[in-house]
């Protein structure tokens, strides 16, 4: 297969790719190499690839219209993986236009090069914070998702709705995936396992937000790419018992499909910390602060959809997982 895979350099982008390069594919790896988080990491990432003769990388940002539709018609691609995005949170609540930019604008112009260019599947990444307000355990791609409570959040359900009306339109095939807090070797400096890593190997105290009375479905990222590589030639078809007078939110009479990837084992924060300083041999100094806007209170993946269709779920523990991370971070940075 020849396949393109956005956000190459990016941490589930980078571990896909790897994958993929493995199982004897050929990938195009495209990203923007932004200033989000430390470069150095990004092309690190990179390097790694492009030891492979079946990568080729190109550095284009999705919002670059033209360039799109260029690497589109230069390469006749069997499928089409959307990794890149604006990530986080929190840098939502500050800097609102990359995530327009890139979360939508940039979206938009993959789906326009997937529709003009007889892709075979799209298959894209959506996140767990699409949940936002929900309270009902566990999270179910059944379930209604009109109240994101991150503008994140709300690009992720946008580029879900936007995707299923190219299915609708134009019968492309899209397959949604909501992601639940990844973690790993190579991961990114923002997320909560390298803050605490750094921090605690630095002597600092760690900010533990909502007195650290929080849960998550921490998933390791290899379960994730390993999820992702067997939905890639799971080509959705319209379903047939779809019914507009009570909508399937996870189907449709068009080849859409969504499906949650997480460890359907939710964690408690402190329980992950101590992990972590087990790992580390170090105890860490922890700074409790109260909730961040934006955030959600506990996740917890219902992943029976995905053990039905492609007969696959999520299982490392974390034990061995932050053990994985740790053994990387300190080789990594000495």
């Amino acid at each position: 297969m020849k396949l393109l895979v956005t956000g190459a350099a990016g941490f589930i982008g980078y571990h896909l790719s790897r994958r993929l390069l493995e199982q004897g594919n050929c990938v195009v790896g495209i990203d923007n190499l932004n200033a989000y988080y430390d470069i150095n990491l990004k092309k690190a990432r990179l390097r790694k690839l492009e030891g492979d003769s079946g990568f080729t990388f190109c550095k284009l940002d999705l919002v670059d219209r033209e360039g799109v539709e260029k690497i589109f018609a230069e390469n006749k691609f069997d499928y089409v993986v959307n990794m890149a995005a604006q990530a986080g949170v929190r840098y939502s609540l500050t800097n609102p236009h990359a995530y327009i930019d890139c979360n939508i604008v940039g979206f938009l112009n993959i789906l326009e090069g997937c529709r003009h260019n007889d892709i075979k599947h799209l298959v894209f990444a959506s996140s767990s914070s699409v949940y936002g307000a929900n309270t009902r355990m566990p999270f179910s791609v059944h379930h209604n998702v009109d109240h994101p409570i991150s503008l994140y959040a709300a690009t992720k359900k946008a580029n879900e709705l936007m995707a299923h009306t190219y299915s609708s339109l134009f019968k492309l095939p899209c397959t949604g995936l909501r992601f639940f807090t990844v973690y790993g070797p190579l991961g990114r400096p923002d997320m909560a396992l390298f803050l605490f890593t750094k921090a605690i190997l630095e002597g600092k105290p760690i900010d533990v937000f909502n007195h650290g009375k929080m849960k998550r479905d921490f998933t390791y990222v290899d379960d994730i790419a390993e999820g992702i590589v067997r939905l890639i030639d799971k080509i959705p078809e319209p379903d047939s018992s779809w019914n507009g007078n009570n909508p399937d939110a996870a189907s449709s009479y068009a080849p859409y499909k969504l499906y949650n990837i997480g460890n359907n084992n939710p964690v408690e924060l402190m329980k992950f910390i101590e992990v972590l300083e087990d790992c580390l041999g170090r105890k860490a100094r922890k700074n409790f602060l109260p909730m961040q806007p934006g955030d959600i209170l506990e996740t917890y993946a219902d992943v029976d959809d995905l053990a039905k269709d492609v007969g696959f779920k999520p299982s490392t523990p974390i034990e061995e997982g932050i053990k994985k991370f740790v053994k990387w971070y300190r080789e990594y940075y000495g």
